[in-house]
């Protein structure tokens, strides 16, 4: 067993040195794998003309079902697949990830975190697009989309098959091994542990473990439309609850908000040498909010491609509302508590810090956020395991059989998380996770075009449809 840790923690330090390599831009450290990430935020940006503000309206209009229907191929509403994607995305990352990029880089770290999730909308539209043009629908009539179907069947429409087939086939075996969820009941527990005062009580571990996986296996084992049902109930559930015990710390900090983020906004354009200035500052809040909204990865892709629509733009303007929710909103929420409360100056580097936050209000009410990082966890347990249903249905097939031998693997490694030290194998599921993002935007950037085309075509659907709805159209 020694001999297999030692192992797994060597190629996990291997694999974390090449992912995770840094050049020095003007002093400071920045990873290429995040450059990566943002430079295609960057692009879609500017290539989509700021589709990320001009689509914001019709995103809602979709989101309410107004290009949807009920005859249209999918499983899920688009309000259950933003539910679906949303919990795969917002979780720990709010709340410790912006703790992180604080300490790091000062409170103007939770600015660029802000500004990140405006670029990262429009790429979000791009991958989410794709995903639902190149879907497939199986036997049983549900459908099957994300990264692995779009690359392999997108590029080889355009005379690319056997880069399609790579890239898809690298992607599926790296987000086989990158899905895996026991870092979630390890952190989760861990916050829980602290707010309960458990110590290091062996049987109350396994069994927080048991009681998780178990949760997650029954909304996992009704399929995709279970999942959905499950993660529209927890998605506004986990958001609402955090929010609102934010909101009571805040009210509790009432005077200190406005000097808050007088501190953010000029801290964010700071040369204070100590926090690495400006560029210091960016490069904290690009690195967390890539980290957190996800995009360029692909996986929520996966959970919107399931959406009812004929339409796969219209899921792209539902999906760009993802990062507005996930690092716009709630990762700002959690900054202004941070920076209000004052806890930032007080040596904390993690989580600790937004549970110093919620303790300004009460010893107990950091209890709250443990009921908070346990819903989140669960829910991006719950959303990551059907994208794994998803990889395995690309690899071998769509059986039920294979679904449900994933699934009992799956959920029987959670109790793992809560009780082993994992540390072993962060480098290597982060490393993979990272990964994704290689095959992924190679594809994205490839079909670029389709996704202007397929724009246009959506635009001409509803000038179609705003036609026929208008009475006494004149005779031409």
């Amino acid at each position: 067993m020694n001999a297999i840790a030692e192992t797994v923690a060597a190629l996990g330090q291997w694999l974390a040195a090449i992912v995770f390599k840094s050049v020095s831009i003007a002093g400071a450290d920045v990873q290429l794998i995040v450059l990566w990430l943002f430079g295609a935020m960057v692009f879609f940006t500017l290539r989509l003309r700021f589709i990320n503000l001009r689509g914001f309206g019709l995103g809602i209009r979709a989101l309410r079902g107004e290009f949807s229907s009920p005859d249209a191929p999918g499983d899920l509403s688009p309000f259950q697949s933003l539910s679906t994607a949303l919990s795969g995305t917002v979780g720990l990352g709010n709340i410790a990830g912006v703790a992180i990029a604080i300490s790091i880089g000062g409170p103007g770290a939770a600015f660029w975190m802000v500004v990140i999730g405006f670029f990262a909308m429009s790429l979000k539209f791009a991958e989410v697009l794709l995903a639902v043009k190149y879907r497939v629908e199986n036997p049983d009539g549900t459908v099957s989309g994300g990264p692995m179907w779009y690359l392999s069947r997108g590029l080889a429409r355009r005379g690319m098959p056997r880069l399609g087939r790579l890239l898809a086939y690298t992607y599926a075996i790296f987000a086989l091994f990158a899905f895996i969820q026991i870092l979630q009941v390890n952190q989760s527990y861990s916050q829980v542990r602290s707010a309960l005062d458990l110590g290091e009580n062996l049987s109350a571990a396994f069994g927080y473990g048991v009681v998780f996986a178990l949760l997650a296996g029954v909304a996992l084992i009704g399929g995709v439309r279970s999942v959905g049902r499950t993660t529209s109930k927890l998605a506004p559930l986990m958001c609402g609850l955090y929010l609102l015990g934010v909101a009571v710390v805040l009210l509790t900090n009432a005077s200190n908000i406005g000097p808050a983020i007088g501190v953010i906004l000029s801290d964010a354009f700071s040369l204070d040498a100590t926090t690495g200035g400006i560029l210091g500052a960016f490069i904290a809040g690009m690195r967390r909010a890539v980290y957190s909204n996800e995009a360029g990865i692909g996986s929520a892709a996966i959970a919107h491609a399931a959406v009812k629509t004929s339409h796969p733009a219209s899921e792209g303007y539902v999906a760009l509302l993802e990062p507005f929710v996930d690092t716009i909103v709630v990762c700002s929420a959690t900054a202004i508590l941070i920076v209000s409360t004052g806890v930032w100056t007080e040596g904390y580097t993690d989580i600790a810090m937004t549970s110093a936050a919620f303790a300004t209000v009460s010893t107990w009410f950091p209890i709250v956020l443990a009921i908070c990082v346990f819903v989140f966890a669960l829910s991006t347990t719950i959303a990551v395991g059907y994208y794994g249903q998803q990889i395995i249905a690309f690899l071998f097939g769509d059986s039920k059989r294979l679904r449900l031998a994933y699934l009992v693997v799956f959920c029987g490694m959670l109790p793992i998380g809560a009780i082993a030290d994992v540390t072993a194998v962060i480098n290597l599921i982060d490393s993979l996770f990272f990964l994704l993002s290689i095959p992924n935007l190679i594809g994205v950037l490839l079909m670029s075009s389709v996704v202007l085309i397929e724009i246009a075509e959506f635009k001409r659907y509803r000038m179609e449809a705003a036609l026929q709805s208008t009475p006494r159209q004149r005779e031409h």
